[in-house]
């Protein structure tokens, strides 16, 4: 009955048409999500959160330059090896819409292109400022990044052992 009563006084807040028979067909709404813009910045290190701030801030003029304006911001200190950053996976969450980097590696430092085709996909638009064209110095930034990676984890290893192994022998010593 309502919205019978809304076709009556020509207030139905969506397009509308009646069949011969007076049966009213709603017609759907599509919803414009296209216009929905988000910029996801990650820097790898608290040591460089002032990179962090510049990152944001071309990501920001790259999209009022386009006249896209950002309907939400996502800005993380971690790693681009780490699979579960909690920033990333909050911007997944998010409605499809337009995704703007700054650098593919800023997204992830391997698999850019899974993600990208999963993104299209599901009706995202990914879009990356600076594109590295030069596949050979890309492979050997991915060289570098795998490389600096297992040196972490194999210091990191170490260190737990250390620890573990000071520990231990403070509490083998007899007690004075």
């Amino acid at each position: 009955m309502t919205a019978w009563r809304w076709c009556r006084d020509d207030k139905m807040p969506c397009a509308w048409t009646r069949t011969p028979t007076g049966t009213i067909l709603v017609q759907p709404q599509v919803l414009d999500i296209s216009l929905r813009t988000y910029t996801y910045c990650r820097v790898s290190s608290y040591n460089k959160k002032d990179d962090l701030a510049r990152q944001v801030a071309r990501c920001a003029d790259f999209c009022s330059a386009n006249g896209w304006s950002v309907n939400r911001q996502f800005k993380e200190v971690a790693s681009g090896m780490n699979d579960s950053r909690k920033q990333l996976l909050k911007l997944f969450e998010q409605l499809p819409g337009r995704l703007i980097v700054e650098h593919k590696d800023r997204l992830t430092r391997f698999g850019f292109c899974y993600i990208e085709t999963l993104l299209t996909k599901l009706g995202w638009e990914l879009v990356v400022i600076n594109r590295d064209t030069d596949d050979k110095a890309d492979l050997m930034t991915d060289l570098i990044s795998i490389i600096t990676s297992f040196c972490c984890r194999l210091y990191g290893l170490r260190r737990g052992q250390r620890k573990a192994k000071d520990i231990r022998e403070q509490c083998e010593e007899p007690a004075k």
